[in-house]
This record gives C-alpha cells, sequence and structure tokens, in this order.
C-alpha cells in the first residue's frame, strides 16, 4: 500500500484511508461491534494504516472502536479525527436537531473556540486510548469564532505534542488563506468522487468565497493534502442502488440529492459503460471508482468506509491496479458529459 505525505508534515497516510462514520452507527443505521473491529483489523493487515474518524460519528461510539481497534498497534497506525461539532455541551452554534444511534433526540453545535477545541482533544485522546493524535481537523468551519482562535488552539496541541499535525475539513479557500497565517495546514478534507468534482473548478479571482471553487488547484499550490472523501457518493458508485433501493431506518441517504431516482438512473447507465474497464483489471465498479480517485492530480487519499470485513478487504484491493491512459481517457470524457440535477 502506498503512503503519501500530507503537505509540510511529518504525517503519512495509506492512499486508502479508512473512513469510521459509518461505524458509529449514526445517519447510517445501526452497526455491529465486532463487525466494526473485524473492518479496521482486516483494513490494517491489508496495509489500509490511516483511520479517519471524529466524535460526532455515533457521539464518541466510532472513536471507541478505533480506539479499540488499534490497541497493541498503535505505532503502525495513523489516527486522523476531528473537532467542533459538539453534541455534549450548550455552548455553540446549532447546526442539527437530530437523533442519536438510540433515537433519542440530540442537538448538535458548531464550537470551534479555542478552550473548547482543547477540551475536544483531551475527550478524543481518552476515547482513543492514545496519547497523541497524528491529525486533528477542524469539522467544519465555525463561522462564530474567528479562524485564528481556532488555529491558536492547534498550536497549543502542537507545541504540547498532542497532535502531530492541524488539518482542516469543508474549509473553503478564503478559510484556508486565513488559517496558514497562524498555523501550517496539512490538508483540507473535502466531499470529491468521480460525480462530485466542485473542489476542481477554480475561482474567477482568488482569494476566494464559500464553498467548493478553487479548492484543489490551491491546495495544490500551497502543498496542502487533500483528503477525499465519499469517494464512492455513499455507495452509489458501487452500482448496487437502484431507483427503488430500499435503505435501511436511520440511513440517511434518501435525502441526499445525489440519490433522487433520475440521478440514480443516470449515474447506474453511466457505470455500465464504465464496468468492462473494472473487468479488465478484475476489480469491482467500487474498486474502479477508489482507484481513479486516488489518481487524480492533486488527490493525496481516497477515504473509504467499511462496514465489515469483507467491504474492507475489497477497498484495500483498490490500489492494487493502474489505469491505462486511454481508460482513464475514456471514464473522464463519460463523466464530463454525465450532467445530474443536484
Amino acid at each position: 500500500m502506498e503512503h503519501r505525505q500530507l503537505g509540510s508534515s511529518n504525517v503519512e497516510v495509506s492512499v486508502i484511508t479508512f473512513g469510521a462514520w459509518a461505524i458509529g452507527g449514526w445517519a447510517w443505521g445501526a452497526q455491529d461491534e465486532n463487525d466494526a473491529l473485524a473492518a479496521m483489523d482486516t483494513a490494517i493487515d491489508m496495509g489500509v494504516t490511516s483511520i479517519d474518524t471524529a466524535p460526532v460519528y455515533g457521539f464518541g461510539l466510532s472513536e471507541e472502536f478505533v480506539g479499540r481497534a488499534v490497541a497493541g498497534k498503535r505505532d503502525k497506525v495513523q489516527i486522523l479525527t476531528k473537532y467542533g461539532m459538539r453534541w455534549d455541551s450548550d455552548v455553540g452554534t446549532v447546526r442539527w436537531d437530530t437523533s442519536d444511534v438510540n433515537g433519542n433526540p440530540i442537538t448538535i453545535r458548531r464550537n470551534a473556540r479555542k478552550d473548547s477545541v482543547i477540551e475536544e482533544c483531551e475527550n478524543s485522546l481518552k476515547r482513543l486510548g492514545t496519547d497523541y493524535i497524528d491529525l486533528f481537523q477542524c469539522h467544519w468551519r465555525d463561522e462564530s469564532v474567528p479562524v485564528e482562535e481556532t488555529m491558536e488552539a492547534m498550536n497549543i496541541l502542537l507545541n504540547a505534542g498532542k497532535i502531530r499535525a492541524a488539518g482542516v475539513s469543508n474549509f473553503s479557500v478564503q478559510d484556508m488563506d486565513a488559517a496558514r497565517l497562524v498555523t501550517p495546514i496539512a490538508s483540507n478534507q473535502p466531499p470529491y468522487s468521480m460525480i462530485n468534482r466542485g473542489i476542481e473548478k477554480d475561482l474567477p479571482t482568488r482569494p476566494g468565497s464559500a464553498g467548493q471553487a478553487g479548492i484543489l488547484p490551491y491546495c495544490q499550490e500551497h502543498n496542502i493534502g487533500i483528503l477525499a472523501y465519499s469517494p464512492l457518493q455513499r455507495g452509489l458508485l458501487t452500482g448496487k442502488i437502484t431507483e427503488n433501493y430500499q435503505f435501511g431506518e436511520g440511513d440517511h441517504r434518501p435525502q441526499n440529492a445525489f440519490f433522487r431516482p433520475e440521478n440514480v438512473r443516470k449515474i447506474n447507465a453511466f457505470l455500465a459503460e464504465i464496468r468492462p474497464i473494472a473487468e479488465a483489471h478484475n476489480a469491482t465498479l467500487a474498486q474502479l471508482a477508489i482507484n481513479w480517485t486516488i489518481h487524480r492530480p492533486g488527490i493525496t487519499v481516497a477515504l473509504v468506509g467499511a462496514r465489515n470485513a469483507k467491504q474492507a478487504a475489497e477497498n484495500a484491493k483498490a490500489a492494487d491496479f493502474k489505469l491505462t491512459d486511454e481508460e482513464t481517457n475514456t471514464i473522464n470524457a463519460l463523466l464530463d458529459g454525465l450532467e445530474l440535477e443536484v
């Protein structure tokens, strides 16, 4: 498994990184703990040494599972987690009113104040069972707090050895510009997939505005890694989602615009056209989508979730082949003609 450096930091991560949102249960339906641990064990054994999680994924549960999975092998694994989404405090700007994994009402608030960030780091260290975090990322920009204050907390944690590198997630170009003035930014974590390539679009003028535009060229220019999340577009690029697919209770995907029946129909037609490319490499459609992603210019790693050992093994194998230039050009030409209503 190839490893790549995150920006100018000394943190190297596996090109396929385990995404641990789904194993927390929240927004994806219930998760069996044994399956979650087996998924991470399998991934690590196959070279996927980096795991990306967050406190809000299952309200602490995902981090706890990660901590159990890496016990005894911490020196072989890179833990990437986040901060800034609080459900355990009344301070901050309300982001969601939702339910926890047991169906109880819960309120999630954005809070990236300095004291809250430092407190969250300590909470995550306890749940993860470790004394340092390889990459600590601001989950979402908290507009009620100056980004400079948030990044000052990163400097404190870096100097204390609590974290090895500071990252951001869902940050615009303008936000990254401000953050970089305070502390080095190793990476940004935006959504990116074959069918969601908004970060590739350049801005008409820079520094930029809110949103995805300009993120990829900006990060390339300033040596900031890109951790692409949802490279399978939450399962759509596996080819297993039909127009009448029945989602389990608690699954958030039916409300996502990409899952509208017309979009699903168009995406499946595209997948049918590229299926021969996958078959030529003895790969699944999911593996082809992951492989395409990790070889896009400027993309450092693909964050891919798995809820059991079988899925984790399949994800890891996505790095085992290389597309030809002709195959890549064919895929890109088909994507250029794909128009979705999102």
